[in-house]
């Protein structure tokens, strides 16, 4: 009803493996809704800047961001990303992988949610465990009678069923770490690798990680929320992160 409507400011996270017509898709969308200054940022830029790395120091940092859709694995060193790599496996392909696994194994067909659930309850990367989590039952329906019925399953299963996927995660990993500058891979051979986004919660993922790459591996403090605090910062010091900012 004002006279001015504000012009609002806004900072929209993109993967890095995106194309010229899906940013341009994502920018269109944000001046529908009266974005009058729209900057885009690469999700493990943003990661980073929430983690509390200073990006713009001349020192390699690697971060890898499992998020729903896509796994972001970058090398970021003086503002910039040098190399990065997006797979698109993450934690909807995890959910996938529990449902085919109970319904292959166990002729149980479960939900979507289900199966976050047992991903968040008792999923794990590896099978050995220091502190591993209580079997878990799961409710669904029974695909020869057709009847309701319950198993109970434990985390040795769930890694089982996820090995696949993490694998392929890990072969990324190392892809990006073959194709980093060496000066720079001497800097992530001592700061090493920080991982961020919801899957890394994954019990035993970084010590996985950690064992393939022989390299210290860190998940960030509330790895959930990392990219959206970084984007919040990012739209803070806009001054301050100008270059790293596609506008």
């Amino acid at each position: 009803k004002r006279l001015f409507t504000p012009a609002l400011r806004m900072i929209v996270c993109i993967p890095s493996g995106i194309t010229e017509v899906e940013m341009r898709a994502v920018k269109e969308s944000c001046e529908r809704v009266n974005g009058k200054e729209v900057y885009l940022i690469h999700e493990p830029m943003a990661a980073a800047i929430g983690i509390g790395i200073d990006i713009m120091q001349p020192k390699g940092n690697m971060i890898v961001d499992i998020g729903g859709g896509t796994t972001e694995i970058a090398v970021i060193a003086l503002g910039g990303i040098v190399c990065d790599k997006s797979v698109k496996i993450a934690g909807d392909v995890f959910t996938n992988d529990i449902v085919y696994y109970m319904r292959t194994q166990h002729n149980l067909f479960v939900g979507e949610s289900t199966a976050e659930k047992i991903k968040i309850a008792i999923g794990a990367a590896n099978e050995d465990l220091e502190t591993p989590p209580d079997d878990m039952s799961v409710q669904g329906r029974d695909l020869l009678t057709g009847k309701p019925k319950q198993v109970e399953v434990s985390f040795r299963e769930i890694a089982k069923a996820l090995d696949k996927s993490i694998q392929r995660i890990e072969d990324a990993i190392m892809e990006t770490l073959s194709q980093t500058p060496p000066e720079l891979a001497a800097d992530i051979y001592n700061t090493g690798i920080y991982l961020a986004g919801g899957g890394s919660m994954l019990r035993g993922l970084d010590r996985r990680i950690s064992q393939k790459t022989d390299l210290p591996v860190y998940i960030a403090e509330d790895p959930l929320r990392a990219v959206v605090r970084g984007t919040g910062m990012a739209l803070k010091n806009i001054t301050k992160f100008k270059s790293i900012l596609i506008k």
